[in-house]
């Protein structure tokens, strides 16, 4: 939640997160909804500059997946809450697998507040594997 403040050249104040000033305010009270919407073309921006940068020149190795898929969601987790996503709760999800010529179908179901909350995803591939992430941002009333 927000406060807002009635006075000439107030501004609100966020709790804590580091937004910084927004513009004059002309009441008193608690505005639950986030000005800063979870942008999912900035979130794919995100996880693609990771990915390439992580997964260049990775070859598959099913011993090292499981520590890279958490370093990775980690890794994205984290720059995501650099560029502003402090208000929302963060599910990264990391799935990578071999890359042998075969299809993979992925789906996922949420509940949420269509109004705030959104996802991105991002899909790498090389010639040893395959990396799909999607990051779901739930703005945290």
């Amino acid at each position: 939640m927000r406060r807002v403040v009635q006075s000439t050249g107030a501004t609100g104040w966020s709790d804590g997160g580091g937004w910084g000033h927004r513009e004059h305010c002309e009441r008193v009270g608690w505005e639950i909804r986030s000005y800063w919407e979870f942008r999912s073309s900035t979130v794919k921006e995100c996880i693609h500059a990771i990915l390439k940068e992580n997964l260049a020149n990775v070859q598959y190795d099913p011993e090292e997946t499981p520590q890279l898929t958490r370093s990775l969601s980690e890794t994205i987790k984290d720059r995501l809450k650099e560029e502003g996503f402090y208000r929302y709760k963060m599910v990264v999800q990391v799935v990578i697998g071999e890359q042998r010529g075969e299809g993979v179908n992925m789906a996922a179901r949420c509940f949420w507040d269509s109004d705030t909350d959104n996802y991105a995803q991002d899909i790498f591939m090389n010639d040893s594997l395959f990396c799909v992430v999607a990051a779901f941002g739930c703005f945290y009333y």
